[in-house]
């Protein structure tokens, strides 16, 4: 047990190089090689569903801060919390605001 090598390091590890190769050096490239086809109307209609999805959860936070900030006034054993909890509904909120102004045409 005490001379056998422990290797402990498997980040820092060389392997030997295989001599099946996944490329071949007979290849051939063509320079007018047509990129794959992109549907547009897709990639459009995707962006506008990601800033729709962003619009409704800045206005669903909004709400959230708000409805906290009520409950701060009614709630004053707990009102410390419930400020916590509106100051992150409220970043969260100019989050997803500033995401659907990203995502906006």
């Amino acid at each position: 047990m005490a001379e056998e090598k422990h290797h402990h390091h498997h980040l820092h590890h060389k392997e030997e190089p295989s001599e099946t190769s996944v490329f071949s050096e007979t290849a051939v490239y063509s320079e007018t090689a047509c990129p794959p086809e992109v549907d547009y109307k897709k990639e459009e209609n995707h962006h506008k569903n990601l800033e729709h999805l962003a619009e409704l959860g800045a206005a669903a936070a909004g709400i959230y801060a708000v409805h906290e900030k009520h409950k701060a006034k009614k709630d004053p054993e707990h009102a410390q919390r419930h400020k916590i909890e509106e100051g992150v509904a409220a970043a969260l909120a100019v989050g997803a605001g500033g995401f659907a102004f990203h995502r906006a045409p």
